[in-house]
């Protein structure tokens, strides 16, 4: 009884349609789509920094036991 019905979207799609236009709508839809593909695209390339940021802490780190080692090693 207070769900959303069939015939209520569509309504509510035809408003819009109405409102905004066949045209307007494609131009909406193309610039969400760029702004999606475009924040992905930003996201896989942080993730590839972060990676990169984490591999070089490691390898720091690798180098400091060794160093440490060494160290105690002489002594």
């Amino acid at each position: 009884m207070g769900g959303i019905g069939i015939w209520q979207v569509l309504m509510v799609l035809l408003i819009i349609v109405i409102l905004f236009g066949g045209k307007r709508l494609r131009t909406l839809g193309s610039d969400l789509g760029t702004a999606i593909k475009g924040f992905k695209k930003e996201m896989n390339e942080d993730d590839k920094k972060a990676n990169g940021e984490v591999i070089e802490h490691q390898r720091e780190a690798k180098e400091d036991e060794k160093t440490t080692e060494k160290q105690k090693d002489k002594q």
